[in-house]
Order: structure tokens, then sequence, then C-alpha cells
């Protein structure tokens, strides 16, 4: 569950990066408090806030198995170790 919540947190970074890139790639200040004005900070947190719902959904529409499989776990047949498979 740690994965998911980290991949969560990068793509709610990913616009302030982005922009963080920006300022460096036109040679401007990135930590001056005058080119992070509040209205920017709040859209960027406000792009980021809309592409961590679309993670959430898209992790919830395809992360799940599908409808009436069952789940065989890893276990060891004829000495070999075989992997857990969907079924």
């Amino acid at each position: 569950m740690i994965r998911p919540a980290l991949t969560e947190i990068g793509i709610f970074l990913i616009p302030f990066a982005v922009y963080a890139l920006l300022l460096l790639a036109t040679r401007n200040a990135v930590l001056v408090p005058s080119s992070w004005p509040l209205h920017l900070v709040a859209r960027l947190a406000l792009g980021s806030l809309v592409l961590v719902v679309l993670g959430f959904v898209m992790l919830a529409q395809y992360s799940a198995k599908p409808p009436y499989s069952t789940y065989v776990p890893a276990h060891i047949e004829n000495g070999k170790l075989v992997p857990g498979v969907e079924r």
C-alpha cells in the first residue's frame, strides 16, 4: 500500500517540479518568493489535485482483479515453484 501512496505524492509534485524546471531554464531564481506568487501556487495545487484524482481513478479502475476470478497462490508442483496466478 505504500507504493501507490508514494506514487500519488509524486504525481502531486509533478506540476511544481515542471514549474521549477521552467524557472531554471529561463534563468529566474527558483527560491525567490516573487517567483512563486500565491495565485500561481494555487493553480499548481489545483492542477496537482486533478492529477491525483485521475491517478486514484486509474488505480481503482485498472488495478482490480477481473470479475469472478480466483487467485491461486504460489505453490510447489512436481518439485518446482509455480508462481501465483489469477484464474
